[in-house]
């Protein structure tokens, strides 16, 4: 399945009318699994979970790893040295932890601010009227890479949405040289995404099929 997914999404990103990132979310997905991504063109992923990307790092051979998912100021310190990228910066206080322990390692960490462009109590990301004070803080800081914008739209979100993301980025982008990403598109919206604007996206079960979510034990 994995195979067949994969091109019918190549194909896709080879007649955008823009170099398109793929960088697959794979959640609840093993090691393995990810691995044979490789095989077909696409080596970058990115994990939503802390505990889960600590418990498959050593079985990854991807050659990009970023961190996707909501992300506490008390778990950058397990992922500093693991992640080329972390998607969901959102706040001052996340960045400056970033900071703090990407300068104990001597490393720059690629960062996207991360937009609740939907203003959806249920998801993360800061309001679109504080990304440029919150880009502003990250440029200076000197073991931070700001790369661009991410964002997680409503299901079924307005047009208006996709295109509001797109003219922050571009805001964005004339102030700041070294924004080159939009990440927002996946499994459900990559289409409309790359449409809009987009030239990262977060393909999940697209490539792997429906996630199978273990069982909850009875306590």
């Amino acid at each position: 399945m994995i195979e067949e997914n994969v091109r019918k999404l190549l194909a896709f990103v080879r007649s955008a009318p823009r170099p398109i990132k793929i960088v697959a979310a794979t959640k609840t997905r093993t090691a393995d699994e990810i691995n044979e991504l490789k095989n077909y063109g696409i080596a970058a992923m990115g994990e939503n979970r802390v505990q889960e990307l600590l418990a498959k790092y050593d079985g990854l051979h991807m050659d990009e790893i970023h961190f996707i998912g909501a992300l506490q100021t008390n778990k950058v310190k397990y992922i500093a040295d693991k992640v080329c990228m972390i998607q969901s910066v959102d706040r001052t206080e996340l960045a400056k932890e970033i900071e703090k322990r990407c300068a104990a390692i001597n490393k720059v960490m690629d960062v996207l601010i991360e937009v609740n462009i939907g203003g959806e109590e249920s998801k993360s990301g800061c309001a679109p009227s504080d990304v440029f004070a919150l880009a502003r803080e990250v440029s200076g800081m000197p073991h931070l890479r700001l790369k661009g914008l991410m964002s997680v739209l409503p299901i079924d979100a307005d047009d208006a949405l996709y295109d509001g993301m797109k003219k922050l980025f571009d805001e964005l982008a004339e102030i700041c040289p070294t924004a080159e990403y939009l990440s927002v598109g996946m499994s459900g919206d990559y289409e409309r995404a790359v449409a809009h604007g987009a030239n990262m996206i977060r393909p999940g079960s697209l490539l792997f099929g429906e996630r199978v979510y273990p069982a909850r034990t009875k306590e």
